[in-house]
């Protein structure tokens, strides 16, 4: 007997995204529920060679539910994700509205599975931001070899992270420049195509946006309280796919070489860094992919015991459904959760 698995948000990017990944990957489940909003109710979504009909996730009954993954945003989450939990459904929520809470633990499988143990308080897991998953996951090898004392990161965040509509603005801004008509700007604060736009999310009281002060503290709380970060979030004119530069500065010595050789080892990392034409990974050719790919590995003299190196992702999968998947199969394999079916 298999779990009976619910996706709440399924009509949107990431909740068809996570439909598609539990297929892809023989997840254990004998039943899959899309869920959404009343206004979606009836609508038809993809699970593998299946088509499910989405239910309306505020009438829904979760007391037979095992695991529900949640993608249907912060406001969202905080008023359901604790009901569920309370009916004996563990939430995996995509958004940002748990992952600061002390009782619920904050996973990327790759670099802290032990923590998982804490959902138990809440029956909520939270999934880390996009621009954070595939950092932490390139980090912790790193981390754990070399001790990192300071990460300065500039991420090139493409428009899926803003959802569907930012993906359309892309496009049909894209459409209006080529055949000269009057660009509208709705999703982001300023035109997108052709441009880039230093600021995701709102600005806080210091000049940091949400999404900066996000991979700070997510860093810190899923990898070391005492590193200290800096980022500066930028969005780009790319549909899936985000990318980072980023700059670290080590306890210990490490060469380039040496973090190659790590990096190469640790799970969830793909290095693609040949000192050539092409020799490295863009968003493009990582877009469907599972892995975090890392390539332009570099001492940087400026620091001691400092490195240099860029990190690609699919922002919708590791990022998102995929990472969430990931900690649903990470509680099957540590026998954490049992199908209620054979209670």
């Amino acid at each position: 007997m298999g779990f009976k698995v619910a996706v709440a948000g399924a009509t949107g990017n990431v909740g068809r995204e996570m439909l598609s990944i539990l297929s892809e990957r023989g997840f254990p489940a004998d039943e899959v529920v899309a869920l959404a909003s009343s206004r979606s109710v009836g609508k038809e979504v993809s699970f593998g060679d299946k088509t499910l009909k989405v239910k309306n996730l505020e009438t829904y009954d979760f007391s037979d539910t095992d695991i529900c993954l949640m993608s249907a945003g912060g406001s969202i989450s905080q008023k359901w994700s604790p009901k569920i939990g309370a009916q004996g459904c563990v939430v995996i929520d995509n958004s940002s509205a748990w992952r600061y809470d002390a009782d619920v633990p904050l996973i990327v499988p790759e670099v802290n599975p032990d923590a998982v143990t804490g959902f138990t308080k809440r029956n909520i897991i939270a999934n880390p931001n996009c621009s954070t998953a595939q950092l932490v996951v390139a980090l912790k090898p790193l981390h754990d070899a070399a001790t990192i004392k300071r990460v300065v990161v500039s991420t090139y965040q493409s428009v899926s992270g803003a959802g569907k509509d930012g993906m359309d603005e892309l496009f049909n801004q894209t459409r209006a420049v080529f055949v000269a008509d009057p660009i509208e700007t709705k999703k982001f604060t300023k035109r997108i195509a052709f441009n880039v736009i230093p600021h995701i999310d709102s600005f806080m009281e210091d000049g940091y946006t949400k999404e900066e002060w996000k991979v700070l503290a997510e860093t810190k709380k899923m990898l070391d309280p005492k590193i200290k970060v800096t980022c500066t979030a930028v969005r780009v004119p790319v549909f899936v796919g985000h990318s980072e530069a980023v700059n670290l500065e080590f306890e210990k010595e490490i060469t380039a070489d040496e973090a190659r050789d790590i990096l190469r080892e640790a799970p969830g990392c793909l290095v693609v860094d040949k000192h050539e034409d092409g020799g490295y990974v863009t968003p493009v050719e990582c877009a469907g992919e599972d892995v975090t790919y890392i390539s332009r590995i570099r001492e940087d003299a400026t620091v001691e015991n400092g490195l240099a190196m860029w990190v690609v992702s699919d922002n919708l999968r590791k990022g998102a459904a995929l990472n969430a998947v990931q900690i649903a199969e990470l509680l099957v394999e540590r026998n954490l959760v049992k199908p209620r079916a054979l209670a």
